[in-house]
């Protein structure tokens, strides 16, 4: 963790902001440890993930849970759009057939597999490939469980010299802590999203897939410096930014100003996009985020 400065209403505090590696930083031949703690934040790491890769020319494998849904989630967020995907670029599918054979694993079966996809890469010209491994098919009953290290430590030794980086995501939540560290060892780096707060009540963390900040819990003056640095942070990147306030159940009208203020200091032609739930939509109405320029105030039931 580190300490981080921001100036807030006239004053100079410290909040603490998570110290792990950024998904963008990611690079070819980089074996990276996803931890996430809900569905978004994996969707919104992996889509970022994604983007980097098809940016680069780069082709791109996702093996998930539900793959029509996770290839629906990126097409949300404005990645891999569908002519990419026709174009064989980017694959998202299902673990069974690729890591598993029925409720069995078998580390040889899976290499087979890591390493064929390499060779196509290779063979169609990409300059490099992405993998991202859903690992929740190891919290499932499974024969062969037990070899998940020795996997990850057979992907690390693939990896040496090649143009292939791989994404292993794992949910910190559902992962008991020893098997965490089990396989943390093998990786080159560790991911999260920068998390500005974290506690019962609320999060605030950056989002990638789309730019911004995602909010979620309880939001009241309490949390205004470490607002006020995901804020900042979010408006010295180029481009449009998102608050994404869907899983938001309360904010003060101190927060909200602060957040209608950072979109109003945006230039032409940068944007802000609000996305929230009905309740706190109507918040941001009362103080003009229907009408004011440059401002798109969009409710969870519009999706």
């Amino acid at each position: 963790m580190r300490a981080r400065e921001v100036t807030a209403i006239g004053k100079v505090t410290w909040v603490t902001v998570g110290a792990e590696t950024q998904i963008t930083d990611l690079t070819i031949r980089d074996h990276a440890c996803l931890t996430f703690g809900e569905p978004e934040e994996l969707l919104d790491l992996t889509a970022a993930f994604v983007r980097d890769g098809l940016a680069e020319g780069q082709r791109v494998v996702w093996l998930a849970e539900e793959p029509r849904r996770r290839l629906a989630e990126l097409a949300r967020r404005g990645v891999a759009p569908r002519e990419t995907v026709s174009a064989g670029r980017m694959v998202v599918m299902a673990c069974q057939g690729a890591l598993l054979d029925g409720q069995a694993f078998a580390v040889e079966r899976a290499m087979r597999w890591f390493r064929d996809q390499m060779a196509h890469t290779s063979g169609e010209g990409y300059p490099g490939l992405r993998v991202a491994l859903d690992m929740s098919w190891a919290l499932q009953p499974m024969a062969g469980i037990e070899q998940l290290p020795a996997f990850e430590e057979k992907i690390a030794a693939t990896l040496a010299g090649t143009s292939t980086a791989v994404l292993c995501q794992y949910d910190r939540v559902r992962f008991d802590p020893v098997t965490l560290a089990s396989v943390s060892g093998y990786h080159t780096r560790s991911v999260a999203a920068a998390t500005y707060h974290h506690d019962a009540l609320l999060r605030i963390c950056r989002q990638y897939a789309p730019p911004g900040i995602r909010l979620a819990g309880q939001l009241d003056r309490g949390a205004e410096a470490a607002l006020g640095l995901a804020l900042s942070e979010a408006i010295r990147l180029d481009g449009d930014i998102t608050v994404t306030m869907g899983e938001l159940s309360f904010v003060d009208l101190y927060c909200a100003r602060m957040i209608m203020d950072a979109a109003r200091s945006l230039s032409p032609p940068r944007s802000v996009t609000l996305h929230c739930n009905p309740s706190i939509s109507s918040r941001f109405l009362l103080l003009g985020a229907g009408t004011a320029p440059g401002i798109s105030l969009v409710t969870v039931d519009d999706r």
